[in-house]
């Protein structure tokens, strides 16, 4: 996953950045408010960590302009505000979930797992699915159709990407976003030519194309 990590203890991020990466995830650090903002307009990310003590502005406010924003993204606030009211005015605010300081990150790649099977269309074993395709993240295949094909690790990173979120459009930038690792630059026609491998391999519906806005993989139960 891509994860904006918002924490301006460098010592709390350089420690949680690590950790994350350890699992395979993308990882972006960021140590104020105000960056965290810029940064939350122009790229999509598939969850963010959350300080609220940060300098330039707290971490309160970048999660209410967030929300304001119509962005979804799931957000765990990580704290060491550990009063009642403060929970309360995080999770009212769209927190996912608030964790205090100090912390465990296997406590916090836990509270991940959860988060995402609470808001996406993932199995009880964590594999990301929309009941058509499933991904099986031990192997990097997918299982459509009572079969098991094996993908590409581009092929496999555009489609979590996509099946973490079902029914949500995801644009080009988006896309390269997750198939390329920071400083690659992006081939031409990369995201068509995944697509493509894709829709021959899982089936010709699996790939949803919005016209001029980007691509989708259909909710459960939704295969029009």
């Amino acid at each position: 996953m891509r994860i904006l990590l918002v924490e301006d203890d460098p010592m709390i991020a350089e420690s949680a950045a690590e950790s994350l990466r350890e699992e395979g995830h993308d990882v972006q650090r960021v140590s104020d408010g105000r960056n965290a903002m810029a940064q939350l307009k122009v790229h999509g990310y598939d969850f963010v960590l959350l300080d609220l003590g940060l300098p330039g502005a707290d971490g309160m406010t970048v999660l209410r302009t967030l929300r304001a924003a119509k962005n979804t993204t799931p957000v765990i606030i990580l704290t060491a505000r550990d009063a009642l009211d403060d929970r309360l005015a995080g999770l009212d605010a769209g927190a996912d979930d608030y964790v205090v300081k100090p912390f465990h990150m296997s406590e916090i790649l836990a509270r991940m797992r959860a988060v995402q099977r609470r808001r996406f269309g993932f199995e009880a074993d964590g594999n990301l699915t929309n009941g058509a395709v499933t991904l099986i993240d031990a192997e990097k295949a997918a299982e459509a159709g009572g079969a098991r094909i094996p993908l590409s690790r581009r092929e496999y990173a555009l489609m979590a990407a996509l099946l973490a979120r079902p029914g949500a459009i995801l644009s080009r930038r988006a896309l390269e976003e997750r198939i390329y690792d920071a400083g690659e630059e992006p081939e031409s026609n990369a995201v068509e030519y995944l697509i493509h491998s894709l829709r021959k391999k899982l089936g010709a519906q699996t790939i949803k194309n919005v016209r001029g806005l980007g691509w989708m993989v259909p909710k459960s139960g939704d295969r029009s």
